[in-house]
This record gives structure tokens, sequence and C-alpha cells, in this order.
């Protein structure tokens, strides 16, 4: 046989008199706890009925238990894995922010050099900017043929790039991006005695930026004219050539400051003799 729970819900309205010998406020803080007073019923509501099995209602309560532990469970593991996703940003940021380093403006009177050069028919002019040891900070290209908008976005980028190096990032990094970058105008180069053919302005730009700061001699299509000096032997400890250095461009000179120097201690001893 089965049974079943039926379970129903009222709503009564009554009212409760009492009779007073005298009304004052402690009488009335008295009246809800006495139990003489006459108690009349007005009205009487049926608000609603439930039925159920007398035997589902443990397995009720305990699938709702279960339910209820799974989801706090699933809550739980999930803010767990926010918190440590939010941890691992956390870390990421810091050590982003310990790796950018602070920029280092360009001095306001500083070394540099202008190469010119054509491709096709477009003339090309790459200005660069050094600090005080001869390291590149800066760079701008300008272009002859090109109409505004390439203009404009050819100085952006030479903008860009000079940013990048002064806030610290390699030369090298922008020249194995750059290099053998392909589109017009593209081919011979003539005005560069290091440098025959490029495929764009930026592989030319990138090429010349290399032979000329970092030494690469692979990147050149004519060997270097300045035989290979060390620049670390001890020769280079002298006082003539250290000042040499500190007024002389790197990049004009490609690192090859003795081979640069003009000896002239034989003009003056054929001036003395002439006196």
């Amino acid at each position: 046989m089965k049974k079943f729970i039926v379970e129903t819900y009222y709503t009564c309205t009554f009212k409760t008199t009492h009779n007073l010998d005298e009304l004052n406020e402690q009488e009335l803080s008295k009246i809800d706890s006495r139990n003489d007073g006459d108690v009349e019923i007005i009205d009487v509501r049926l608000n609603n009925r439930k039925t159920r099995k007398a035997d589902d209602g443990s397995k009720t309560d305990t699938t709702l238990e279960k339910k209820l532990n799974d989801t706090s469970k699933n809550i739980i593991e999930k803010s767990i894995k926010v918190q440590n996703k939010i941890e691992d940003k956390n870390e990421i940021a810091n050590k982003i922010k310990g790796k950018i380093s602070k920029r280092f403006k360009m001095p306001d009177r500083r070394k540099g050099y202008i190469q010119k050069a054509s491709i096709g028919d477009h003339k090309i002019y790459l200005h660069t900017g050094e600090y005080n040891d001869g390291k590149i900070g800066e760079i701008f290209i300008d272009t002859n043929k090109e109409g505004e908008l390439v203009k404009a976005l050819m100085n952006n980028f030479a903008i860009a790039i000079s940013l990048g190096l002064q806030y610290g990032v390699p030369l090298d990094e922008f020249v194995d991006a750059f290099i053998d970058t392909k589109f017009e105008p593209s081919g011979k180069v003539e005005g560069n005695d290091r440098i025959l053919s490029a495929t764009s302005i930026l592989d030319y730009v990138f090429r010349e930026l290399a032979i000329s700061y970092l030494g690469k001699e692979t990147l050149a299509h004519t060997p270097s004219i300045i035989n290979s000096v060390d620049s670390d032997n001890s020769s280079t400890d002298d006082k003539f050539l250290r000042i040499v250095k500190n007024i002389t461009s790197k990049g004009f000179v490609r690192s090859n400051y003795e081979e640069k120097l003009v000896d002239l201690s034989d003009i003056r001893i054929n001036l003395k003799t002439k006196n």
C-alpha cells in the first residue's frame, strides 16, 4: 500500500480581547504575555497544499544535499582556479615590469651619420643618432618619390624603432626581424659601397645598420676595404685614439677607428725641413 503525505498551509486571522483595570504603558507592554484574553477567529484562508510520497523524504533530502555539496565544491574549485590565474597574471605582469627598463634618452648634441643610396629610382636617406659611447639610439628614414602616406608610415616606423632602441631593445632583434623583407622598391642599390642589392627599403636599412654597428660582414655584398683590426688590443688604450672615439661616429667609420686615422707625422717633418 502506498502512503502519501499531504501538507496544507493556512493563513488565520484572529483577534484577542483583554479586560484591563488600568490603561497605561506598563499594562500595554505586558499585554502580549497574558493568557486571559478572549480569542475570536475572524478568517481562515487556504494558501497552498503539497503532496509527496512518504518514502521519498529521505531520498530527496540526500539528493539535495549531494547537489548542494557538488555545487559548492565546483564553486570552490572554480574560485581557486580563478585565484591561481590572477596570481599567475600578476607574476607575469611583475616580470614584464622588471624586464622593461627605463628609457635612456639621447643626448641633446649627438654623433651619427647620413647614408644616401638609391633603390631603382627611389632615393633613400638614412640618418642615425648615437649615444656618447657610440651605441645607436635613433634612426630617421627619408625618401624622395613616395607619397605622403608612405612617408608618414616610414617616419613613424623610424620613431618606433628609435623608441625601442632607447628602451634597451638590442639592434640584433630588429635586424633579424626585418632582414630579407620583400616589397617594392627593390633591386639594385647604388651609393653604398657595401650593399649592392636589397629586397626592400627595410632590408637595405637594417642591412646597413647591421654592417655599420654590429660588424655583420656576412650581410655585406662586398669585402671590407679596411682590414679588420682588433679594437680591444693594447693600442686602443692610446689617449689620442680614445679622443678620436669620443668625437667620431662609430657607424660612420664602421668601428675601424685606427684605419680611419690619418698619419700627419711625415707632413709635419716635411714642413720642418722646408723651414
